[in-house]
């Protein structure tokens, strides 16, 4: 499994804009689709968005669908998720994960994840 950090989360008002950024200095991430993940606490995970490792080809919920924007760099190790036009109800901790045989599709389904890093808090608050 490989081991991941994300960074980049803090405070935004509501219109902002936030790049938050994960992270894999161990192991390369060009095999594994990158999703991400948020959760508001005594809620329950939800889906944000994913990446594919091959075709890189996202997916997003509906929530966000327009407003944020996954991305990566192989070569650096490094996904991005580009959140702009937030919302006080992005306000969550994110977090990102890898997924094997991910080529050109990525799911939305948590276990099928096998590696996550530690989360990283977004406020969105007027």
């Amino acid at each position: 499994q490989v081991q991941l950090v994300e960074s980049g989360g803090g405070l935004a008002q509501p219109g902002g804009s936030l790049r938050l950024s994960c992270v894999s200095s161990t192991f390369t991430l060009d095999e594994y689709a990158i999703g991400w993940f948020r959760q508001v606490p005594g809620k329950e995970l939800e889906w944000v968005s994913c990446i594919t490792s091959v075709s890189g080809t996202t997916r997003y919920a509906d929530s966000v669908k327009g407003r944020f924007t996954a991305s990566r760099d192989n070569a650096k190790n490094t996904a991005f998720l580009q959140m702009d036009s937030l919302k006080p109800e992005d306000t969550a901790d994110y977090f990102c994960a890898t997924e094997r045989m991910a080529g050109y599709y990525c799911s939305d389904i948590p276990d099928q994840y096998i590696s996550w890093g530690q989360g990283t808090q977004v406020s969105v608050s007027s």
